[in-house]
């Protein structure tokens, strides 16, 4: 007979232990995409999609959009806005130059600069947006499900707690998954 103590401890254990995910793993880009379409007219939500190469299927209907592209954009216009008005203050307001009786707010000779800046802070933004959202840092560690699943393998990850696990067993195995995990 165990105290309740123990019993409550291993309990807890054995729920932590429980299968999180189901896993479909396929050979080929074919039959992964046929179980993402029945995935999908059978309404079982997909958590994440693992390929060797970009599938653009998966990527248009997967229901994930990114809006990189729009930070990234507004990165550029605020780079553009912030490098033209520092150039301006520094040239013109702050200490203007005479070169030969030009005129000291010449616009054209800002664009190169400007656009070097602002391609510039566009990249390193966006690497940092990208690193932020994806959760990816130093020391951080991702799980990885299968070890296969980007060099030459099609995953299908589902989380068992917002998905039917029998009816997903199921469509996964007719749709011709070559292993079927629970992790």
């Amino acid at each position: 007979m165990l105290c309740p103590q123990l019993r409550i401890k291993l309990n807890s254990k054995l729920k932590k232990m429980e299968a999180q995910y189901i896993i479909g793993i396929f050979d080929a880009e074919e039959t992964m995409l046929a179980a993402f379409r029945r995935m999908k007219e059978e309404s079982l939500e997909i958590e994440d999609v693992f390929t060797p190469y970009p599938v653009h299927e998966v990527l248009e209907n997967h229901g994930k959009k990114s809006k990189i592209t729009l930070a990234g954009w507004f990165y550029g216009l605020f780079a553009a806005l912030g490098v033209l008005a520092f150039l301006v203050y520094t040239a013109v307001i702050d200490w203007p130059l005479n070169y030969g009786g030009k005129p000291s707010s010449a616009f054209p000779s800002f664009l190169v600069v400007t656009i070097i800046l602002t391609i510039f802070s566009i990249t390193i933004l966006s690497l940092f947006t990208f690193s932020w959202r994806a959760n990816l840092w130093p020391s951080n560690e991702k799980p990885i499900f299968h070890e296969r699943a980007t060099d030459d393998k099609f995953v299908i990850l589902l989380k068992r707690e917002k998905v039917d696990p029998g009816k997903a067993a199921t469509v996964l195995k007719e749709t011709g998954a070559s292993e079927i995990i629970e992790k």
